[in-house]
């Protein structure tokens, strides 16, 4: 099948580290945390006290006033990282067949704040039920008023598979310029899950740190003291055009979208499988869907939580595909800097690899002290000089999701 070739022209982000893309990577590169005590609400009785939130700004900037004050905060975060990915590709000076463009933006748990905020209200009566309680929880409206606001008339939908879902909205949305359906699409995750609610889950699962004291220390992938993950936030949105269209109208070239695949564990409600055969499907998938010899990948940007069980899965299933001398192949956590942003950890994570590829830089997992024995690949402390030839970014979420990117240098 003769497949367009799919590239990307555009970022936005909205993280702890702010919402400049050049700014959250040098923070990422710098080795900087974005974890803290929590500070949004009362939290004393909590076994996990700590997140990384999103660096304050103003929503007015980017949304109307009215919005700003209504919508949910994932539906900000998705607005505005939106906003910058289609500023960054100039989609603005083009004309476009509106068409032919599109939005996939996922959400894993879509308007938490605006349900508990309308649970409490009900408690006054029916009435006291805010009008916009129904479309500003939906996972599909991030995507939606993005739609709206730049008139793109295309394929419109929202991806829901928990810590997998912004790989999985990048990959679906490819597939749409792939097969020549569109010429663009604005793609990835948004995720606002910092809330009493959402903390007291995953602490009555134990899934997170409890290393209240040292915030900065808290999450640490694949090092032999870790305790789980931190709760993160923010969005991560990409623009990706077909190369044809974006040689058309003259834009840079960030990075080529190789291939991407998706599996299932088929095997735990929230565990991964102990021997990693889902997610060796998927990466086994995702380099032959890519084009790509196993030999070629030389950067792996890690789901890598800080999960006791998550991590030592991942490192077993790469260690299956990737047999020959792991060690030259360059892997990093960047969840140990922004903690883990369910839904909107693709979207960022494919943004920090599109960095790496484009600066020949990559970041350090930070708080790797004691090192897993399994972690047999070349694991950084600090940001270094690595030309990235060809980069993978791993995503896996609750329900046994799985979704592999694969993403390479600019076309000459």
């Amino acid at each position: 099948m003769d497949r367009s070739r799919v590239v990307v022209t555009g970022m936005g982000v909205v993280s702890c580290f702010g919402n400049d893309v050049d700014l959250f990577y040098q923070k990422l590169l710098s080795g900087e945390s974005g974890v803290s005590a929590i500070g949004a609400f009362p939290c004393e009785e909590f076994s996990t006290r700590i997140a990384a939130p999103v660096f304050p700004y103003d929503f007015s900037q980017y949304l109307d006033k009215k919005q700003a004050r209504r919508v949910d905060k994932y539906i900000a975060y998705a607005l505005t990282a939106g906003k910058l990915a289609h500023a960054q590709a100039a989609l603005g000076a083009s004309h476009l067949d509106v068409t032919r463009c599109g939005v996939i933006i996922g959400s894993g748990k879509g308007g938490m704040g605006i349900f508990t905020d309308n649970i409490h209200a009900l408690e006054g009566g029916p009435k006291k039920v805010s009008p916009f309680l129904i479309p500003y929880i939906l996972t599909n409206m991030g995507g939606g008023l993005l739609g709206e606001e730049f008139g793109f008339m295309g394929p419109n939908y929202s991806v829901s598979t928990a810590c997998a879902t912004g790989n999985y909205a990048i990959a679906m949305a490819a597939e749409h310029i792939r097969r020549g359906e569109c010429d663009l699409m604005l793609c990835g995750g948004a995720e606002a899950p910092i809330l009493p609610i959402s903390l007291a889950g995953f602490c009555s699962i134990k899934a997170l740190s409890q290393r209240n004291e040292n915030p900065k220390q808290a999450s640490r992938p694949w090092d032999r003291g870790r305790d789980g993950f931190v709760l993160g936030e923010g969005a991560g949105v990409l623009v990706l055009e077909s190369l044809e269209h974006a040689r058309a109208r003259g834009v840079p070239i960030l990075a080529e979208y190789l291939g991407g695949a998706f599996t299932c564990d088929a095997h735990h409600m929230t565990e991964p499988h102990p021997e990693g055969k889902g997610v060796v499907l998927c990466l086994r998938r995702a380099l032959a869907d890519a084009h790509v010899e196993v030999s070629e990948v030389n950067y792996i940007n890690a789901h890598a939580t800080s999960t006791l069980v998550g991590d030592k899965a991942e490192l077993v299933a790469l260690l299956q595909v990737f047999t020959e001398d792991p060690s030259r192949i360059a892997i990093n956590a960047t969840k140990s800097m922004t903690g883990h942003s369910l839904g909107a950890a693709g979207g960022l994570e494919a943004i920090a690899t599109v960095k790496a590829i484009m600066e020949g830089v990559i970041h350090p997992t930070i708080n790797l002290e004691d090192p897993e024995p399994d972690l047999k690949f070349f694991a950084p402390r600090k940001g270094v000089e690595w030309p990235v030839r060809v980069a993978i970014s791993n995503s896996f979420g609750f329900g046994g999701h799985n979704a592999v990117l694969g993403l390479g240098q600019p076309p000459r």
